[in-house]
């Protein structure tokens, strides 16, 4: 016998942050959103349209993520989440996010998506649908298919060794690059 399932509504995304109300400050400046609740150490940031939001909860032992995975050294925070925002001109959006302290990432994987950093480390994404007006996004696919390349080439960090290293295991061999498949 189960019992019957309550009304569950998300309310919002909870992100940790040195400091709650810096955080949250960022996110209203890039969105446009209102707070609709602060108080010591937590902010609620609502879209004015409706839906959930954005929550910002101060965590003092707050480890920023390591992204991408493979440059995650061991026992590193890897990332468990991410933002995806729509956006309809992606260059002015990403002039927008870095004119308010986000960062690009170093590393692009797709030409149509640009991932950011916030202030405190959380990447983010801008993407724009591929039916959206405007100019196709200045990166090119060779670009992005020799950045995938060089990831391939690289040592890959496990999720098993990510989640529980051995240090008395010998070192795995390197994987090998796969076959470009973006081209």
């Amino acid at each position: 016998m189960s019992t019957p399932r309550p009304s569950l509504t998300l309310s919002s995304t909870v992100l940790d942050a040195p400091d709650a109300a810096e955080l949250a400050d960022f996110y209203r400046r890039l969105l446009g959103w209102e707070t609709v609740q602060e108080e010591p150490g937590w902010v609620k940031l609502l879209p004015p349209d409706g839906g959930s939001g954005l929550g910002f909860q101060t965590e003092r032992a707050y480890v920023p993520p390591a992204w991408p995975a493979p440059s995650a050294a061991p026992g590193d925070q890897l990332m468990m989440l991410h933002l995806d925002f729509e956006v309809t001109d992606l260059e002015t959006a990403v002039a927008h996010a870095v004119s308010e302290g986000a960062t690009p990432a170093d590393f692009q994987p797709q030409h149509d998506v640009r991932v950011l950093f916030d202030p405190v480390g959380h990447p983010f994404c801008l993407f724009v649908n591929e039916e959206a007006p405007g100019e196709p996004p200045a990166i090119s696919p060779e670009w992005v298919a020799e950045q995938t390349r060089e990831i391939a080439e690289q040592d890959r960090l496990t999720v098993q060794d990510a989640v529980a290293p051995d240090p008395s295991a010998p070192a795995a061999p390197p994987r090998q690059a796969e076959p470009d498949t973006l081209s």
